[in-house]
């Protein structure tokens, strides 16, 4: 069973759409991991796990894009991890911790921030298990710098991380439109960037993954704030909801084996616009990945 640390005792009310009461038979496991202390602009991510899922009753279970629907598979709500607030580094073993529980246990996982820091112990535990990872980002920040403000465990500095564990030629990264020079120069050398492209750069990303096992990380601010006002540090020029849906199906084609969704902040969200698109994220991915 799921670490204890993880709250087992979600009312049905607060699930997730759909989730299963059924520990042993779902394959596929959401987890909430509300943690929100790196931020560099406007904190208040760490609320989003819970009100996607309260949001998540507006949605059909049926998908018209995949012609799938929730009924059809089974997923268990783990609810959110309980961490010590504002402990950086014992919140992220925890999280690590839980993630490897998860996975041990044979199941896949799909996780809700939080900050984008969350990504890193969520990728080690999966890094650990499919040892020539490969990561997908979709972003609008690089979050490549080497340390935020001398902090090198940062939302800003996530990706940094990242692929200083999986390696050179192993971090994809879409739709990004911010950044340091210092950044540019690390991704070109270490990594695949597509530097303000999104859907154009889909199959291109799918020939080089091959059928690598991949990490997708999605931090809601590669999309537009037009379409996605409820985040830390919108950046405007993004891609549309539509257009984000569209790629989460591409890679459906890939060997995804976990998946992220991060940086959606409630409190600056306009009648839950933002989190009412994560739930559909969310659901697009279940049955996708």
């Amino acid at each position: 069973m799921i670490n204890l640390r993880t709250v087992s005792h979600l009312e049905k009310k607060n699930k997730f759409l759909g989730a299963s009461s059924d520990w042993q038979s779902a394959k596929k496991v959401i987890l909430g991991a509300p943690m929100d202390y790196t931020v560099s602009f406007r904190p208040g991510s760490r609320f989003a796990p819970y009100r996607i899922r309260e949001v998540s009753e507006v949605l059909e279970e049926y998908s018209i894009y995949q012609n799938s629907c929730l009924d059809d598979i089974c997923y268990y709500d783990a609810g959110d991890i309980i961490l010590p607030f504002g402990n950086v580094e014992k919140s992220l073993e925890i999280i690590e911790e839980v993630a490897h529980d998860i996975l041990s246990a044979g199941k896949k996982l799909f996780t809700l921030g939080g900050d984008h820091l969350i990504s890193l112990p969520l990728i080690k535990a999966h890094h650990f298990v499919y040892n020539d990872l490969a990561v997908v980002q979709m972003d609008a920040h690089a979050d490549l710098r080497f340390d935020y403000m001398g902090q090198t465990m940062s939302h800003a500095c996530v990706m940094r991380r990242v692929a200083e564990i999986i390696g050179d030629g192993s971090l994809f990264q879409l739709g990004i439109r911010s950044g340091t020079a210092e950044e540019m120069a690390y991704a070109s050398e270490h990594g695949f960037i597509f530097l303000d492209q999104f859907l154009e750069a889909a199959e291109q990303i799918k020939k080089l993954i091959g059928r690598r096992p991949v990490y997708v990380t999605l931090d809601i601010d590669v999309v537009d704030p037009a379409f996605a006002p409820g985040t830390g540090t919108p950046e405007a020029g993004g891609a549309d909801s539509r257009q984000l849906l569209s790629m989460l199906h591409k890679l459906a084609d890939l060997d995804v084996v976990g998946f992220d969704l991060v940086e959606i902040c409630p409190a600056y969200d306009h009648s839950d616009i933002t989190s009412i698109l994560g739930a559909k994220i969310l659901r697009e991915a279940l049955l996708a990945y």
